[in-house]
């Protein structure tokens, strides 16, 4: 049987907990091989974002070309594309070499406070990016930022949802976590249908690189050949996992445990 593939085109984490690390760490874990291009290397750890490289858009270019190439890859995702040329570079690879289904992470800003998208490369993501995915996965001060209006509500969500999917994307998932609420409701809105996923609230601060890590996980599930309902689900079942199995590491929001199922191995010795 040969091994799923899935890419994730994203920024480095020097502190491992998001971005491409994080995204490797939990393709490994649903048993799926990792592909990277690299956007930006940041210096970063549970504390706060210190320098930002962005990667020339042609060398982004050429990593997707050379993963496209080689491999049948079964899904992707995008994470941190900080600029209108990134942005435009990622979509004219994606479109060139047909590479579907696509989650769209709309990462803005840093679980720190930094930000991670510049402001006028907004409506380069809407307008060029959503229109070639298959799922968006927005928190939901992102959702705001992409519909363009305030979300107050359950129904303010799915309204937000339905303005986002008519820039293109086929599906949203606006994640409840940012609510504040429990238990946490991650909404699922397509053109038929609103599913709901809730999850009991994990008092933890190790919180840092759960946007991509749900990204990350539903991509693996899409790869594997689930659909998005079930590959959404099992993403939510596993984030709960991570987080509830976090090693409580580093001094501010600390990463999660991307193999939670080795921690509990370890812990029945």
């Amino acid at each position: 049987m040969t091994m799923p593939v899935a890419l994730t085109i994203a920024g480095s984490d020097s502190g491992g907990g998001a971005g491409i690390q994080a995204d490797l760490k939990t393709f490994a874990a649903f048993g799926v091989y990792g592909l990277s291009v690299i956007t930006a290397v940041t210096a970063q750890n549970t504390v706060g974002v210190r320098a930002v490289q962005e990667i020339d858009p042609a060398i982004i270019a050429s990593q997707l070309d050379a993963v496209a190439e080689d491999f049948s890859i079964g899904a992707l995702k995008t994470g941190m594309l900080s600029s209108v040329a990134i942005i435009e570079a990622v979509v004219a690879g994606i479109t060139h070499h047909e590479l579907q289904p696509l989650v769209v992470d709309p990462v803005m800003v840093a679980k720190s406070g930094d930000r991670l998208l510049k402001q006028d490369a907004v409506d380069a993501l809407r307008r060029r990016l959503l229109p070639v995915a298959r799922l968006v996965t927005p928190n939901l001060p992102e959702a705001e930022v992409l519909a363009g209006r305030p979300i107050r509500s359950r129904e303010d969500a799915v309204v937000a949802a339905r303005r986002i999917m008519e820039f293109g994307a086929r599906a949203v998932v606006i994640k409840g976590g940012h609510s504040g609420e429990d238990p946490v409701v991650d909404l699922l809105v397509d053109q038929e249908s609103v599913t709901e996923y809730r999850a009991s609230r994990i008092a933890t601060t190790s919180t840092h690189g759960t946007g991509c890590t749900f990204a990350a996980a539903i991509a693996a599930g899409l790869a594997t050949g689930m659909d998005v309902a079930g590959a959404v689900g099992q993403a939510r079942e596993y984030l709960s996992r991570a987080l509830a199995a976090a090693p409580g590491l580093g001094h501010g929001h600390g990463p999660m445990n991307h193999f939670p199922s080795v921690e509990a191995a370890h812990a029945g010795r």
